[in-house]
């Protein structure tokens, strides 16, 4: 899987996460919304709170931000990032392995699971 610069997307469900406005994010994909955030730009963000149940957040950038909280079990995240992130009680994948998040969140390697 090559992996390419994150992205800023053009649409509105990923202006609502670089907004920090996780409230209405939630709300929107409650109901259904649809949203592609696959190799998107996050760095930095406050992104605790997100429902990130279904979403595929492959090839992501999460330098820096503030992840606590969050359960990706049920999210796709292979060839996401998250060096420097503040992880406390985020739950990841089963498949992803304790090793792979460690070298993700102190050298910035993508995460590599199946």
């Amino acid at each position: 899987m090559a992996q390419t610069a994150p992205e800023f997307k053009d649409n509105e469900m990923y202006r609502l996460l670089r907004d920090e406005d996780i409230k209405q994010f939630n709300q929107r994909k409650e109901s259904g919304e649809a949203c592609d955030l696959t190799g998107a730009d996050f760095r930095n963000l406050v992104l605790s709170g997100i429902n990130a149940d279904g979403l595929d957040l492959s090839g992501c950038y999460f330098r820096g931000c503030d992840l606590r909280g969050i359960d990706f079990s049920n999210s796709q995240l292979p060839g996401a990032s998250i060096h420097d992130a503040q992880i406390s009680g985020v739950l990841f994948p089963s498949a992803l392995s304790a090793d792979e998040i460690t070298l993700s969140l102190n050298h910035g390697t993508r995460m590599r699971y199946l």
